[in-house]
């Protein structure tokens, strides 16, 4: 029970670190080419700021903040939980039981990020006294959807979730469990937490590099029709125009914001939880 708590309190705390990173991603993978809104990372940032104010960074914060709360109530409570019936703490078990909690919250993850693409890619480039809301929040948002394209717009972008939320689980938790062993993070170390936070960091670093070309494809699929008219039939659609279109740096867009986000949402993240856990077990413990 304990994993879910820790997972819940650790997700609310990356999300309020995270989404202004998230927005600056979203609207660089999904800009067009022909007509470019952004130059880079820090341009976009300040594009946001000037256009819509700096409370146009959190656009769409309502659907992971919410979602997120339940997203990493599953992953690290299914995670702890697989790793307690794998029995021996292994690097492949890591893996294993990170790619199973990743698995399983695809069914929460894909509409909360639907939602939140949707409600991010709104108003891009326009002044804010001029932008004119289709959406008031990320749930009239999901019911807009649901309205128009029925239970499978809600989960549209399932199968690329899938792909990229498996392994990528899988090396964010092997590769914070493999961290935190070579520094040797003990509880009474004065320097556990900078340690749990660069193991962290550094995980959802790893996490993000190996499954980030996947990750362009899903924003671009989720982002389809939002101006009223859908580009793309299928992944393999999407990958074939976007190549021909970009060529393979394509793969990279948003990247530089994408890392930038990973660090200090994860240091955040996986310090949170991991001292939640030591602290509730210190009291069964006490008990």
């Amino acid at each position: 029970m304990m994993d879910f708590i820790a997972g819940c309190i650790g997700g609310v705390a990356g999300v309020l670190v995270g989404h202004p990173f998230d927005t600056v991603k979203v609207r660089l993978q999904v800009q067009s080419i022909d007509k470019p809104l952004y130059r880079g990372t820090f341009h976009c940032f300040q594009s946001i700021v000037r256009q819509e104010s700096v409370f146009g960074l959190y656009k769409g914060i309502g659907s992971p903040m919410m979602g997120l709360t339940f997203i990493n109530a599953i992953v690290f409570g299914v995670q702890g939980n697989a790793m307690r019936l794998l029995g021996e703490d292994t690097p492949a078990h890591q893996f294993l039981a990170g790619a199973a909690a990743g698995t399983l919250q695809c069914v929460i993850c894909c509409p909360m990020e639907l939602a939140k693409t949707r409600m991010q890619m709104q108003g891009t480039g326009q002044k804010k006294s001029s932008s004119k809301k289709v959406y008031k929040n990320s749930m009239d948002c999901l019911l807009h959807i649901y309205r128009r394209e029925g239970l499978s717009g809600i989960f549209r972008g399932m199968v690329t979730t899938l792909v990229r939320e498996a392994p990528g689980f899988g090396v964010y938790f092997w590769s914070y469990a493999m961290l935190t062993q070579s520094l040797g993070c003990e509880p009474n170390d004065s320097f556990m937490v900078p340690k749990l936070m660069f193991s962290g960091g550094m995980a959802g670093i790893a996490s993000w590099i190996v499954t980030y070309p996947v990750d362009v494809i899903k924003s671009r699929l989720q982002a389809d029709g939002v101006g009223g008219v859908n580009q793309y039939s299928s992944i393999a659609d999407c990958v074939r125009k976007s190549v021909r279109k970009e060529g393979y740096m394509v793969f990279t867009r948003g990247l530089t914001s994408t890392l930038l986000r990973a660090f200090p949402v994860n240091a955040t993240t996986f310090a949170t939880v991991t001292l939640v856990l030591m602290y509730a077990r210190g009291e069964e413990e006490g008990l």
